[in-house]
């Protein structure tokens, strides 16, 4: 009876530390350093169904839709499955992400993930030619990712991701490697879900390109020399942006073709204040769902906040497949909006 209890108790324990957590965040703001990081894209989370709900998803082990928030989310489930996500994000940049899981039977879950971020072309301007010089620039960044998830017992499951991140500003770019590390726990089969995160984990990097190599005159005042000395412009290392999260997600069954999703998430990010993002999804006879939640509570100078959307899950002879889109609000900014496309067989 005894072992009974101290078992019972573990769960208890990590809801208390998790629930003070999501209590303390908006109480443990620090002076903000946005811009300060390298792969700001890194931070635009992919899954159109956990965007419409607050992108609380760091408490979400149903499968490759939570692995951005929490590398162990898909450690549980089964089969192979395949995500596609497209964002329109601000000024008509475009957003993709790509991923894809397979079972390596008692070892776990491999999965892969592919996330791109484009500008298009953008006109080069001067002081001197304001209205442009007449050549055009890019801004792109790719991340690749390989992670790997299992289930330690039948109730804690762990993971972890390896990605290569580069950032390319016309001919220039930096590139670094960083890590995930997560853990999921269920409180009961069918009930609390536990969460927590720590993302993007890396080493800084610095710009290199031919954009940086000029020609100088060592001595502009003297005549007669070299007026023209090959040379090479340094930027500062640029830390990549970590964030930890913690959160909960909580079913609830209203009737036999009717559930509810919770979800609740406290952040803390390296060049950011501590905020808190929530929302719930209404799921019918497993085929809609409609979903609202509310992002980035009590982060300084938040541009983010309400947001929902909807989904459609259906099933063929040999595959199911979901369809899910997500809007999200911005105070000063543009709306953006999320298309994703999951199947599984």
């Amino acid at each position: 009876m005894s072992a009974r209890v101290r078992i019972g108790a573990r769960p208890l324990s990590c809801a208390v530390l998790a629930l003070a957590a999501l209590a303390l965040a908006p109480a443990a703001r620090a002076q903000t350093k946005t811009g300060t990081t390298l792969g700001q894209f890194l931070m635009i989370e992919p899954s159109a169904r956990i965007a419409a709900m607050g992108n609380a998803g760091v408490a979400f082990d149903g499968g490759l839709e939570g692995v951005y928030y929490n590398a162990a989310a898909g450690a549980r489930a089964t089969g192979t499955e395949i995500l596609f996500s497209h964002a329109e994000w601000f000024a008509g940049i475009r957003y993709d992400y790509v991923a894809a899981a397979f079972s390596v039977g008692s070892w776990g879950r491999l999965y892969g993930t592919i996330t791109s971020l484009g500008s298009g072309e953008i006109d080069v301007r001067t002081v001197d030619q304001p209205l442009g010089t007449g050549e055009r620039f890019t801004v792109s960044d790719v991340a690749i990712g390989l992670g790997y998830a299992r289930p330690i017992t039948e109730r804690f499951a762990a993971g972890l991701v390896v990605r290569y991140v580069q950032e390319s500003i016309w001919h220039n770019s930096a590139s670094t490697v960083t890590f995930d590390v997560a853990t999921s726990f269920r409180v009961a089969p069918n009930g609390l879900r536990l969460g927590s995160s720590l993302s993007n984990y890396g080493t800084s990097a610095t710009f290199d390109g031919r954009d940086l190599r000029i020609t100088y005159d060592n001595d502009p005042n003297r005549s007669g020399d070299n007026g023209a000395l090959p040379g090479l412009r340094f930027t500062q290392d640029y830390a990549v942006p970590v964030l930890f999260r913690v959160g909960l997600g909580m079913p609830y069954r209203i009737n036999p073709d009717a559930q509810l999703w919770f979800a609740v998430d406290a952040a803390h990010p390296s060049d950011n204040s501590e905020s808190v993002s929530g929302g719930v999804e209404l799921v019918y006879r497993d085929m809609a769902a409609l979903r609202l939640g509310y992002q980035s509570l009590f982060e300084q100078d938040s541009e983010e906040g309400l947001t929902f959307g909807a989904g459609f899950h259906g099933n063929l002879e040999r595959f199911d497949y979901r369809l899910d889109y997500a809007w999200a609000g911005h105070q000063r900014l543009d709306s953006t909006h999320r298309l994703g496309l999951g199947v599984s067989f």
